[in-house]
């Protein structure tokens, strides 16, 4: 049987009074009855009309009675033979879908559930009233809503809630809520009461298109269990409100209500595409992607099910009228095969043997002829043979320790009574005592509890772990498979292997040395030092001797150290001597390219066709920097020693104007800021006097500046008198 699809159109409300009504209903060609049909017409093509055929068709004026009888009533009497019913909900925001199940307070506005549970009532009443009290109707609740994705308990009080919600099982092809609570509801009154304190804790909110428009899907179970003397049969009426989809701008949600119309959009998303893949017989049904739809299960679900479409009149909700509809006109098609809940029957109760019946075989009774008020009469009866005999005893206590034997002739007292206990034997023979007694127990020899045990020696014991080895090393090797003999290699076979690893050796190692060689002149020319990198290359030709490119490369390096030898250095210094610092002051330019050049050496420009030009002269270049302004910061620690770049970016620095400070490279507002509330917070820690920056040390000091901070402001400071 195909799901049962019953479409709703609310009346208009007193705000859409005036405005287009768009939807309208129809009854089938030639047929007389109620209204099967809804029209809605084309958004694109206003002439055109779209047609829809459902179960039962409802206008404005159809009543919340009407609906109950037609639709809901009838399916009643399968939830008491055994079979679940699912009645739902479905519609668009502000369809009147929450009237529809919950209704209002007054007798005629009540909705389905309400109605639901009295028409349960009233047949449970008459079913126990005709069987006479034979067979009793239970009824449970269970109310939960899923908000965000996550299933909460409307029994419990929000505040007890936690953030996860209640977790998800499949029980036997159905899917529960684990630890959802159930209640009892014994009358009609019990359920309004549990009802309307549950609605209490549902997430509701108001939008612009609902003053109480409902945040979550609510589901209410009512679980109904039938009990005769012979089986008990469990069946469950689900009863669905499920939001609305919603489209933000128009109802114009905030932050929160954003993030819950995202939720509810997105379960009815999966919920639209369970029955689209139902619909096309898919193999896989996206029931998962939601928890409303795994708990919904269409089609899955063996029961019967109906769908109540709530639909909106007006032209403002045509394009959510229209969604609604489609997704009706697909649900319908739905098959669901409808199977009766099994009953458990119950056992006869099991008999209980009672301790009087006659089947069990009594003991027959002995005289207590032990007790003390037999005492008396057994001290006259044997009093003769103590005296004379030893008493023989009944049993024997074992100990460690020798008994005396001065235990055994103790005499025995004849003006008093022995008393005995009641639960050790006689210890003469009484005439009274069944000849079936227990014999008395021998008592072991003397010193057999003391006797040694026989034990094995250290050197036995490692014998005997040694033969065991020895065995299952032998049964191993017994049972492992014998190893095929490798085939002998030939004489000729063998002496081209040898000579071949000797060939690949001695060509290795002398083409390993030679690029070692290589690697080490490559690295010597980077750095400048151009007599350490001939020499490299003189000790690589030996490895590559045919190799013209490195006979260039050694020709290029002899042509230059010679002409580099005949080329005098400038001011008439010597090749020993440095660059001094009143050098740097007189021709800044030189001094910058003689400061860069550590080693004092005259760098040639190099020929287009060496290779190794371009790599030694980036190398030198990205070399120069941060390490010379380290050595600076740690070598310029008195005015003297300063030079008149780093002088004129200390004044800078001094003047405290974050309009010039902030221009220098690296250096922005913030920074330049940082910089004037150091030397700020200095003055306050010297208690009033001006603090100055004597030295680079000091600036990278100052809170908010560091060393690389200082590299950055000084190259800066260097290409702007570059320019100049």
């Amino acid at each position: 049987m195909s799901i049962r699809v019953v479409a709703r159109i609310r009346p208009q409300n007193p705000d859409e009074l005036g405005r287009d009504a768009v939807v309208s209903t129809d009854s089938k060609t030639g047929s007389s009855d109620r209204p099967a049909l809804i029209k809605i017409p084309n958004p694109k093509n206003e002439s055109e009309d779209f047609t829809f055929q459902f179960t039962s068709v409802y206008d404005a004026s159809a009543t919340q009675q009407q609906v109950f009888d037609n639709e809901v009533s009838p399916i009643v009497k399968h939830l008491f033979n055994g079979f679940d019913i699912t009645i739902f909900a479905y519609g668009a925001t502000n369809a009147g879908k929450t009237h529809t199940m919950r209704g209002g307070k007054t007798l005629a506005e009540r909705g389905v559930i309400p109605r639901l549970l009295s028409a349960i009532y009233r047949r449970a009443r008459k079913i126990d009233k005709e069987s006479e009290g034979r067979t009793t109707v239970e009824i449970a609740l269970s109310y939960y809503e899923i908000y965000n994705d996550k299933v909460f308990d409307l029994f419990e009080a929000p505040e007890k809630r936690t953030m996860a919600g209640l977790p998800l099982r499949d029980n036997g092809g159905k899917t529960v809520v684990v630890g959802l609570t159930e209640r009892p509801c014994e009358s009609l009154k019990d359920f309004e009461r549990l009802y309307d304190q549950a609605n209490i804790n549902r997430s509701t909110s108001a939008t612009k298109l609902n003053a109480a428009s409902s945040r979550s899907h609510a589901i209410l179970g009512i679980k109904l269990t039938i009990s005769t003397e012979s089986e008990a049969r469990v069946s469950t009426a689900s009863a669905i409100d499920l939001a609305g989809s919603e489209d933000n701008r128009r109802t114009e949600n905030g932050k929160e209500r954003m993030v819950e119309s995202a939720s509810i959009n997105k379960s009815l998303f999966a919920l639209a595409k369970c029955v689209e893949a139902i619909s096309t017989n898919c193999s896989r049904i996206p029931y998962r992607e939601s928890k409303m739809t795994r708990i919904l299960s269409l089609g899955q679900n063996k029961g019967l099910t109906v769908m109540i479409l709530n639909l909106a009149p007006t032209r403002l909700n045509h394009l959510d009228t229209l969604s609604s509809l489609n997704f009706a006109n697909r649900t319908k098609r739905i098959e669901v095969r409808e199977i009766e809940n099994e009953a458990v029957f119950k056992a006869p109760p099991r008999s209980i043997p009672s301790v009087a019946g006659s089947s069990i075989q009594r003991q027959p009774l002995r005289p207590l002829a032990s007790t003390v008020h037999n005492a008396a009469t057994l001290h006259a009866s044997t009093s003769g043979q103590r005296h004379n005999d030893k008493q023989i005893k009944a049993f024997h206590v074992y100990s460690d320790k020798a008994r005396h034997s001065s235990m055994a002739a103790r005499p025995f007292h004849g003006d008093s009574v022995r008393r005995m206990s009641p639960l050790k034997r006689p210890m003469t023979s009484d005439p009274f005592q069944s000849s079936s007694s227990r014999p008395p127990k021998t008592r072991s020899p003397k010193g057999f509890l003391s006797r040694p045990q026989a034990t094995m020696s250290k050197e036995a014991i490692e014998d005997m772990v040694e033969k065991k080895v020895a065995d299952i090393l032998a049964a191993r090797a017994f049972n492992q498979p014998s190893v095929a003999p490798q085939p002998e290699i030939s004489e000729e076979v063998q002496r081209r292997l040898e000579l071949l690893e000797q060939k690949i050796d001695s060509k290795n190692d002398g083409k390993e040395q030679g690029l070692t060689f290589l690697l080490m002149a490559k690295q010597h020319g980077v750095r400048g030092e151009d007599a350490s990198a001939l020499r490299m290359y003189d000790l690589a030709k030996n490895y590559f001797p045919d190799n013209k490119k490195l006979d260039y490369k050694i020709t290029r390096l002899r042509q230059k150290l010679q002409e580099r030898r005949q080329q005098p250095l400038p001011n008439g210094m010597g090749r020993s001597q440095f660059p001094s610092k009143a050098s740097e002051t007189t021709s800044r330019q030189e001094s910058i390219k003689l400061k860069d050049d550590n080693e004092g050496e005259y760098q040639d420009e190099a020929p287009e066709n060496d290779p190794d030009a371009s790599v030694r002269r980036k190398a030198k270049k990205n070399r120069a920097g941060p390490r010379t302004v380290r050595a600076l910061m740690a070598e310029e620690e008195s005015e003297s020693s300063q030079t008149p770049r780093t002088m004129q970016l200390l004044r800078i620095v001094n003047t405290r104007d974050i309009e010039q400070i902030k221009l220098l490279k690296g250096v922005g507002a913030k920074k330049a800021e940082a910089i004037v509330e150091g030397l700020c917070a200095q003055e306050r820690d010297e208690e009033g006097e001006t603090a100055v920056v004597h030295n680079l040390g000091q600036l990278g000091r100052l809170r908010g500046v560091g060393v690389k901070t200082v590299e950055n402001i000084r190259s800066g400071f260097l290409s702007t008198l570059e320019m100049k």
